[in-house]
């Protein structure tokens, strides 16, 4: 028997044979049946596989309608008028649209990014799409539309609230009886995920700045109710600066009275430099549009992959603090210094004269 890494002669072939057979098989079947019965039974992934496969199913998936329900089943949200308005002005419509934000967006700054010979025209407004997941059902979905071109938005911090502050959205989410606090959380960092689309109609692009699952579920100090953070973290200014890397943090606050089911009371987004930081509406803007236009995507491998990416750009904000403590130390100390050499100086001046 060959072993897992030894193929047989001529099994090389095998792969190649067998697509083609089943590319063969494909092209005796009716369109409208494989448009009907095949294609709209796929998830996205599968239906950009199923594109590639043949230049039939590759026309046959190039179907706005598909694609609007693939965006729909996994972002309820894109069915609101004004998302679908946006997205009629995208290249390819809704597949343009599912090609931007289905893959995590990666903090890296794509090497050799291309700049645009004409500048996108300046948004006037940008859409947010956002949608809560509780085990793989939607419990929250939302559009908010923040306008842009004030000069209140460019001076004021950047920060966007689904919520008004008495507002609450009532969930299924009920904690069982006798589960432990800790287990509880751990669950809910497993079980919730949050899309936040932001789609900016005049570059006609778009990227979810969240990560699948929160990169910390906790209580907080003062309320006791449960805090949901999902963060990306993306390129911003030049290297060095305190904008190096930008902190894109999406919020789920959840509350409730003990043994009852949990109320969604806050959904917020907001952007934060290396120092903490909230950063300008003018800057953010800036950033988010840079992301959207050259942002790596790449395809999630683990459900934990976007944790260990926060936890690693922690642990440069640490470093990038220590050194600046240490920096603060060093300056003390030489003005400590030339303070007490001045001073000795003048009273050996008073003493001595």
């Amino acid at each position: 028997m060959p072993s897992p890494s030894t193929a047989p002669a001529g099994s090389s072939s095998a792969p190649s044979t067998d697509a083609a057979a089943a590319a063969a098989m494909l092209t005796s079947v009716h369109p409208d049946v494989i448009r009907a019965h095949i294609l709209t039974r796929l998830d996205g992934p599968a239906l950009v596989a199923a594109a590639s496969a043949s230049a039939q199913l590759h026309s046959l998936s190039s179907d706005d309608c598909l694609w609007r329900d693939v965006c729909v089943a996994a972002w309820p949200s894109v069915g609101d008028p004004s998302v679908a308005g946006a997205i009629a002005g995208f290249p390819a419509g809704h597949r343009s649209f599912f090609s931007d934000s289905y893959p995590v967006l990666h903090h890296h700054k794509p090497r050799g990014r291309r700049s645009s010979p004409l500048p996108p025209p300046p948004a006037e407004y940008l859409i947010s799409a956002v949608d809560v997941h509780y085990e793989g059902e939607a419990i929250f979905s939302k559009v908010h539309e923040t306008e842009t071109a004030s000069g209140w938005f460019e001076s004021s911090p950047f920060r966007v609230d689904l919520l008004d502050l008495k507002e609450s959205v009532p969930t299924g989410i009920q904690k069982p009886a006798g589960t432990p606090d800790e287990a509880w959380l751990r669950h809910l960092e497993e079980s919730l995920s949050l899309s936040w689309i932001v789609v900016d109609p005049a570059r006609r692009r778009a990227a979810n700045f969240s990560t699948r699952r929160p990169v910390s579920v906790q209580r907080h100090w003062l309320t006791g109710d449960v805090q949901a953070r999902y963060v990306t973290v993306v390129a911003g200014g030049p290297p060095g600066s305190a904008s190096e890397h930008v902190q894109c943090t999406a919020t789920l606050t959840c509350g409730g009275k003990e043994g009852g089911k949990l109320h969604v009371r806050e959904v917020s987004f907001q952007a934060e430099d290396m120092e903490g930081k909230s950063l300008t509406g003018r800057d953010s803007l800036v950033i988010l549009g840079e992301a959207m236009e050259g942002g790596e995507r790449r395809k999630a491998k683990r459900g934990s992959e976007g944790k260990e990416r926060f936890e690693a750009y922690e642990e440069r904000k640490r470093e990038r603090r220590e050194r600046k403590q240490r920096r603060e130390r060093a300056l003390d100390l030489v003005c400590i210094t030339v303070g007490v050499a001045v001073f000795v100086a003048f009273w050996s001046f008073i003493l001595f004269r």
